[in-house]
């Protein structure tokens, strides 16, 4: 599937779900440069191979589809492997090594409540140690300043470090 641009300016993966399916997008602010942000989302995918992390959202298993200058696709299937998901993140470099990131994750079943799986499926390649996340590589404080969940999904950070 394209992916799809959404009216807020979102790249989304796109999903095969035939009718509503769940989704989330982000905006966040990283204190590092994007260089280093996106290294760390590809060490901690890499790092569930090797053991160096785990997905603490049920344990879910990450892995990067493509990657561009400023783009990182991945998808996420849940422990069971029941469920997919697909994540698109975009990034902006800013002064003072400051990263925008915009994230987008959609269920690719027909699903409506999502008890904030699409929310955590982003939050937990970006969350640094003050939000109880464990870094692989690098640790930036960020900041959340926007998140869209669909209609039924959720955005609870407190849900996404549930194992």
């Amino acid at each position: 599937l394209a992916l799809l641009v959404t009216a807020a300016g979102y790249k989304c993966p796109g999903s095969s779900a035939f009718l509503h399916h769940a989704s989330n997008q982000v905006t966040v602010t990283a204190q590092a440069n994007c260089s280093d942000v996106m290294a760390e989302m590809e060490a901690r995918v890499a790092g569930i191979a090797s053991g160096a992390w785990h997905d603490p959202h049920n344990r879910g298993t990450y892995s990067l589809l493509s990657q561009g200058d400023a783009e990182l696709n991945f998808q996420r299937v849940t422990s069971n492997k029941k469920y997919t998901d697909k994540l698109t993140f975009t990034f902006v470099d800013f002064p003072q090594g400051v990263c925008k990131i915009s994230g987008c994750s959609e269920s690719q079943v027909f699903s409506i409540g999502d008890a904030s799986t699409n929310y955590c499926n982003l939050r937990m390649l970006y969350c640094g140690s003050s939000e109880g996340c464990k870094p692989v590589q690098k640790d930036f404080a960020v900041e959340e300043s926007a998140e869209h969940p669909s209609l039924g999904a959720g955005k609870d950070p407190t849900a996404c470090l549930a194992v």
